[in-house]
């Protein structure tokens, strides 16, 4: 069956960097975009970057652009979120999105505090 499954996510202090996986398996996933989404305690789940099947075309949310970067490797059937300069506000269960029927991985926890 379609399946994603993040890691990757812990505590991390403001300014540092964690980098998530998003391993997906039961479809061609070199066919298909992935987006990273997250959401915050009592916030609505947001859209955070989104990468294109070959991995050409790369979109973010204004709030991280320039801090975070999606990839993928298609050989891995595997897609990153490198997250660099971390900020509190960006604390949130981190999730990824692909595949037929748009399934959703089970999230993966990032908590940026002191």
């Amino acid at each position: 069956q379609v399946q994603l499954v993040e890691s990757g996510g812990g505590l991390v202090q403001p300014g540092g960097s964690l980098k998530l996986s998003c391993a997906a398996s039961g479809f061609a996933f070199s066919t298909y975009g992935v987006s990273w989404y997250r959401q915050a305690p009592g916030k609505e789940r947001e859209l955070v970057a989104s990468i294109s099947s070959s991995g050409g075309t790369t979109t973010y949310a204004d709030s991280v652009k320039g801090r975070f970067t999606i990839s993928r490797s298609n050989a891995k059937n595997t897609v990153y979120l490198q997250m660099n300069s971390l900020k509190p506000e960006d604390t949130a269960v981190y999730y990824c999105r692909a595949g037929p029927g748009l399934v959703w991985g089970q999230g993966t926890q990032v908590t940026v505090s002191s």
